[in-house]
């Protein structure tokens, strides 16, 4: 657990500030802001809203690796990072966690029509260019506060796409990834079992929504409006064929999805190896800049399953 930057004195300078600012006072959610140590004078930056992981029982927005990553996604794109700071099973079971990114997003809201006043930092920000970010059971928690900002006016934000990073989705009959990793050494699917049990509200099975988000429920009607969504996966992660169903799931109601899964690396490789963690910077980096301003055109191939 690391406190925020808000100076750039220390040696050497850090790659983005950062200051906690509280979003309830009935809560401990809040968010953890972060804008590049240099930004851009003449021109507004995206907006990411950012979701760590651990599979809704573990970590915060202050554990020193999602820190990191997000000091570097500041950075390097450049944009602002409000990392959120959500509730955590089993003390607060879903939907808490899909409450507080809502709130999040309302808090962006309130923040571009300058409600109550605006946070100097924010002025850097392009309300027209917000993007969910999520990684483990951020990226579960992305995709359902996409699905329940749906419902609400949240003008002037425009939110453009979302990225969904080793997304955290199960179900009650195993996968073939799951069956052939099932002693992952990292979350065995066992432990994956337990921690769902802790996450899911009581007497809920692994096939609700909230976990399985292909098996059905009360957002179908609307996944077709979601914006564009970027999926990163890992062959080596046992997960990994939850979220190859999600992304063709997707496609069959219309959603412009841009993925990739890679052979033999797993799930958060990106905090663990600094050449994974730029591939996978510099991919987000494309969708955001390049994918959401309009072009449906890839490109190229190099978003694909890798085989």
């Amino acid at each position: 657990m690391v406190d925020p930057t808000l100076s750039s004195d220390s040696k050497p300078p850090p790659p983005a500030l950062s200051q906690d600012i509280f979003l309830s006072p009935y809560t401990k959610a809040y968010i953890r802001l972060y804008i590049p140590l240099n930004p851009p004078k003449d021109k507004k930056i995206p907006l990411i809203i950012y979701l760590h992981g651990g599979d809704f029982v573990l970590f915060s927005a202050s554990t020193v690796i999602f820190h990191n990553f997000c000091n570097d996604v500041a950075s390097q794109f450049p944009t602002v990072v409000a990392s959120v700071e959500y509730r955590l099973a089993p003390e607060n079971r879903l939907p808490a966690a899909y409450d507080d990114a809502l709130n999040a997003i309302f808090w962006a809201k309130n923040q571009a029509l300058g409600s109550g006043g605006r946070d100097p930092w924010m002025e850097y920000a392009d309300f027209s260019r917000v993007f969910l970010l999520g990684s483990g059971a951020g990226g579960n928690v992305v995709y359902h506060a996409a699905l329940r900002a749906l419902d609400f006016d949240i003008r002037p934000l425009k939110i453009r796409g979302l990225l969904l990073n080793h997304a955290y989705f199960g179900g009650m009959k195993s996968t073939q990834s799951e069956i052939r990793l099932r002693d992952d050494p990292y979350v065995a699917l066992y432990v994956n079992h337990v921690l769902w049990s802790l996450a899911l509200p009581k007497n809920l099975n692994r096939d609700h929504e909230f976990c399985n988000p292909i098996s059905g429920g009360t957002y179908m009607g609307r996944v077709f409006r979601l914006p564009k969504v970027y999926i990163k996966g890992d062959f080596g992660d046992l997960l990994v064929d939850r979220s190859v169903q999600l992304a063709q799931f997707l496609r069959s109601r219309r959603v412009s999805v841009y993925y990739r899964f890679n052979q033999g690396e797993f799930q958060g490789i990106e905090l663990l190896n600094k050449t994974a963690a730029q591939e996978l910077y510099d991919e987000m980096k494309w969708f955001v800049n390049e994918v959401c301003v309009g072009s449906e055109e890839i490109g190229s191939d190099r978003y694909h399953a890798s085989q």
